[in-house]
Parts: structure tokens; sequence; C-alpha cells
């Protein structure tokens, strides 16, 4: 998928997405990737029977990731073997040997970047795709907090082999600086363009992939 090819422009994710309107604004809108999360703690949890059909209908159009918070072996299979992602991000406290038996050919790891804390240890997942996100005691992500753009940067300076992925407190109207400074492979948003959570917003989408491409 385009998604996880290499080079400029840097790639847009739409995550949280929670059905097929938000789905078809966000492609026609150019998003290279579109995030569905199925994890019952978030505010943007879909229930994967009630929306595979649809889900399924967007192949071949968009790269379809699954966004999983320590899910079981089973539940990875059944997301895996449906055919209706082409990707899976782990977004919890998954170990490295079980993120490598996914049996997905592209798989994210999200690490949640915590100031003090180092972030070597995540480069025991064996992936190239790490997604940084802001740091918090109560949530798996999707909370609008922003990370430490500079520690970013630095892990991504330093690492040059993995493909980062910055998510965390971004907007239309910081995701330029966003890229400008920690240059990722990807941006992923999913509360920075949305009014009130679960409903995308068509000018903020647009805004933000537009930004994202022309950065």
């Amino acid at each position: 998928m385009s998604f996880f090819t290499p080079g400029a422009p840097t790639k847009a994710k739409i995550c949280g997405i929670t059905n097929l309107a938000d789905a078809e604004l966000a492609i026609s809108s150019h998003a290279d990737a579109l995030g569905f999360n199925f994890y019952p703690g978030s505010k943007r949890y879909i229930d994967f029977e009630e929306c595979k059909s649809w889900i399924s209908g967007l192949a071949n159009r968009v790269c379809r990731v699954a966004v999983v918070v320590n899910p079981t072996a089973d539940e990875v299979a059944k997301l895996r073997d449906s055919g209706c992602f082409d990707a899976i991000q782990f977004h919890g406290d998954e170990t490295p040997e079980f993120c490598a038996k996914s049996g997905f050919s592209h798989w994210i790891k999200a690490v949640r970047v915590k100031k003090g804390v180092p972030l070597e240890p995540a480069l025991a997942f064996e992936t190239k795709y790490l997604l940084l996100d802001a740091w918090s005691a109560t949530a798996y992500g999707g909370t609008g907090l922003r990370l430490d753009w500079d520690v970013a940067r630095d892990f991504a300076v330093k690492h040059s082999d993995r493909s980062v992925i910055l998510a965390g407190g971004l907007t239309p109207g910081n995701v330029r600086e966003g890229i400008r400074i920690v240059r990722p492979h990807a941006v992923d948003v999913a509360g920075g363009v949305e009014l009130e959570p679960r409903a995308k917003n068509e000018y903020l989408v647009r805004e933000f992939v537009r930004i994202t491409h022309s950065a």
C-alpha cells in the first residue's frame, strides 16, 4: 500500500473512523490510510461485526489499519483473516513477541512518549513503523495531548532505519510545524479533525491532508 511506501510526501493517516461517510470523506481528501479502533475503552470504538461490510468495501482505495489495544491472539487472527485490513496497529502494552506473530505483512507499534523515559525499548519490536503518541496515565491514545516534538525528532534522527509516525494533538494548525521539526514518515490524527468525537469535520480533514502532503 502507498502508506508504507518510503519517501515524500509525508503520509496522512486519519484515525478513529466510525462510519462510511467519514471514510469516504477521508478518501476523497486523499488520505493515505484510515484507522479503525476496536478498543472498547476508546470514545471512537466500533464493533467489527457491525462495520465489517462497509470496511471491506474500501478495499484497494485506501490503506485500512485495524487499531487494537491488548488484544487476544484470537482477536488478531479474526481481524487478519477477515481480509478487511491491510495492516494492524498495536496501541497497548503488547510484547514484541506477541506483535511479531500477528500474521499481518505490515504492522505498527504505538509508543506512548513519557518525559524522561527512554524510547529505545521500542526498538525491540520487529517492525519498521513506530507511532509516537503522547503519554497519558488514563488512556491509550486519542487524548489530544501533544508529545515533545524534539524528543520525537531526536529519536527519528538516531534511528533512521525506522519509519516514525507522529501522533498526539495534531491539527491542521500545527501539523506543518510538527512535520518540519520531526520529519516523520507519516502523521496520524483523530480528534484534531473533529468538532465532536466520532464525527470528522470536512474542512478539517481536507486541510489536514492538504497541509501534510504539501509540507
